[in-house]
């Protein structure tokens, strides 16, 4: 667990034990992974989902209960208001990030694949899609389409009339549709992927990963600045297959890659001499690969080294 997992967790789960729990921190402590999911699913990062987390607990224990009516939504308010600030400023930040941005990967609980549309929600497909989303449009669009948020709660949290929060619900589902993935893939069709994938690996030979490249395919890789990765997405089944080979041979034999659940979906888990080296995530259309994603940032590797529970 990380510093910030550890820091936020400890504040609410300091009162937890001894029969000491006040109805402020049982209220938080009973909806943590539901406030968690909005902030992840808003920001793309699970360190900063939980600074969103301890801020959020900090503003929620001044509350007087006597004036919430229901507790829960006023978090997620308390939650989406946070994660929006934190937003606006990380736009600045990702500009100097070195090479493609990808989302920090979360290993996840079984439950969350079996939930279609939180699966679907937290894929690394579709946070990349809402990464193309302007700040309002993505905090409206995951509180609406997949948190179910009323518009007035909505429009609490983000800072804008109901008339003005549907109009951007709006424009952001339109902006989405155009952009997701055209087909309900299952998850045997991205395994089938991966398994290509993973005999690659194993054997170094490439053909059976080439059988399901679809010929447009996009790769990107995220190092950022620590690890090695391509600096610009390679497009192109041939010069992926490429970039691959050309890692297979980098790395050797002692890679190992093992089937895990990233983001409610079929993934790997790449090891070196047994320390975690990256993750590899795919977005499947149609049978075949379109879009390849790894993530060897160490700094977006903790999430990987247990399951992380989401709720919606």
């Amino acid at each position: 667990m990380n510093e910030r997992s550890e820091r936020t967790t400890g504040t609410a789960g300091a009162f937890a034990g001894g029969g000491r729990t006040d109805p402020a921190t049982e209220a938080f402590v009973t909806h943590r992974n539901l406030l968690f999911t909005v902030a992840y699913e808003m920001l793309g990062s699970a360190a900063d989902a939980e600074d969103v987390l301890q801020e959020t607990w900090l503003r929620w224990s001044g509350v007087d209960l006597d004036t919430v009516e229901d507790r829960r939504a006023y978090l997620v308010r308390i939650a989406a208001r946070q994660a929006l600030t934190r937003l606006r400023t990380l736009g600045r930040r990702r500009e100097s990030y070195v090479g493609p941005w990808l989302p920090e990967p979360l290993l996840t609980t079984p439950d969350v694949a079996e939930d279609v549309e939180l699966a679907d929600s937290v894929s690394m497909a579709m946070l990349l899609v809402l990464e193309t989303l302007a700040p309002a449009e993505r905090a409206v669009f995951v509180l609406r389409e997949v948190f179910d948020v009323g518009y007035d709660e909505i429009a609490d949290a983000v800072g804008k009339s109901p008339a003005a929060v549907r109009q951007i619900a709006h424009r952001a589902r339109a902006h989405v549709a155009a952009r997701r993935p055209r087909d309900v893939v299952s998850a045997a069709e991205t395994r089938d992927a991966l398994q290509a994938f993973q005999r690659a690996v194993e054997t170094g030979e490439l053909q059976s990963l080439l059988d399901v490249l679809a010929p447009d395919v996009v790769a990107l890789s995220d190092g950022g600045g620590v690890k090695r990765a391509v600096p610009r997405p390679v497009v192109g089944a041939g010069k992926v297959a490429r970039l691959l080979d050309a890692g297979l041979h980098r790395f050797g034999a002692e890679v190992s890659v093992e089937p895990v659940q990233v983001n409610g979906c079929p993934g790997l888990l790449m090891r070196i001499d047994g320390e975690i080296d990256g993750v590899v995530a795919m977005r499947v259309e149609g049978g075949l690969v379109t879009e390849l994603y790894f993530v060897r940032n160490p700094d977006k590797l903790s999430r990987v080294e247990q399951e992380t529970a989401l709720s919606r």
